[in-house]
């Protein structure tokens, strides 16, 4: 069994409104394995990305973490993990890039748009490293030249703005590697990009991961991109994971009634044209009107009164997938 690299117990993030509190992240269980990938995955809204915000603490207010654990463990030969949670800022400006980097959803809104890709990839080099200015731009148009920016020795006094989409996305991820972090977390690395780049992307990940041997958290609403590339899936529903197993099982054999319609919405090769796509029933209701019980009962084809309107489940073992749901176990009243 693949040992622990990053544990998510019990997170909670809230944000604090004039209108009420959001409970954006309420008590999500996560694990990433050493050398391994976990899609994330679930409708928008349902808390992915605050999560991965929430692990490196860059949210901001009105936005709050008020509670669980993000433990990162050190070599397999170190003694207890660091709760990254309690951790004082400068360590956690240690973390970040070194331990743990981060590909933001957004390229465009990431970057600057006033300083070239390599002052930026150089800056967050010699931010964690003492290395030279120099050293640390031959290494930047080094990882530019890894994730397939062609000709890298000129595109990396470019700017964003001159770079095309899939460009910016790339010059994301290298100047997330440029510090050889442990974990990777991605968050929707291939929005808004072509069906061919996407590819490339994924592809340019998986092959880093092999080269560097880093895990990866892929945040993700195709479930298409997940069964590609990840090893295992947690899904996520208004803000907690209803499920959590091995890619090919909770992609093949579902447990939870929102997997297995999310499952069912997907398109599949040999499908008639005439044939209508099997929607999720419903939609995720609004931050302050969230459901007593199972947050998923509304919508739910195996909804059962009297019970999933009234015990919030717990994740339970079944097979070799963690699901909340009360078809597998009973719950908390």
């Amino acid at each position: 069994m693949a040992m622990p690299l990053l544990e998510v117990r019990d997170l909670r993030t809230h944000f604090e409104l004039e209108d009420g509190v959001v409970k954006a992240v309420d008590g999500v269980d996560l694990t990433v394995s050493r050398g391994r990938t976990l899609a994330v995955v679930g409708e928008s809204g349902c808390g992915k990305s605050v999560t991965a915000r929430s692990i490196l603490r860059l949210v901001e207010r009105p936005a709050r973490i008020v509670g669980g654990e993000v433990l990162l463990y050190g070599d397999e030969s170190a003694g207890d993990p660091e709760d990254l949670l309690a951790a004082k800022d400068r360590r956690l400006r240690q973390v970040r890039w070194a331990d743990i980097a981060m590909v933001f959803q957004e390229p465009m809104a990431s970057l600057s748009l006033v300083h070239t890709i390599g002052d930026q990839i150089v800056e967050a080099i010699r931010l964690h490293e003492n290395v030279s200015k120099a050293v640390a731009r031959e290494r930047a148009i080094e990882f530019l030249g890894r994730v397939g920016i062609p000709d890298p020795n000129r595109r990396v006094d470019s700017y964003p703005f001159e770079l095309s989409g899939g460009m910016r996305q790339r010059a994301m991820i290298a100047m997330a590697l440029s510090c050889r972090p442990r974990l990777l977390i991605a968050d929707e690395p291939t929005t808004a990009l072509d069906v061919t780049t996407q590819a490339q992307i994924l592809d340019l990940l998986q092959d880093l991961q092999e080269e560097f041997g880093m895990a990866i958290m892929l945040i993700t609403h195709d479930l298409g991109v997940a069964a590609q590339v990840a090893d295992e899936v947690a899904v996520m529903y208004l803000g907690e994971v209803v499920e959590h197993g091995p890619a090919t099982s909770v992609l093949t054999k579902p447990k939870h009634p929102y997997t297995q319609a999310l499952v069912r919405s997907v398109p599949r090769l040999g499908q008639r044209g005439q044939d209508r796509l099997a929607a999720v029933r419903g939609s995720v209701p609004p931050p302050y009107e969230r459901p007593s019980g199972c947050r998923f009962h509304p919508r739910c084809d195996a909804f059962m009164a009297g019970k999933c309107d009234e015990i919030v489940p717990v994740r339970v073992r079944t097979d070799d997938i963690d699901v909340a749901c009360l078809l597998y176990g009973e719950g908390e009243r």
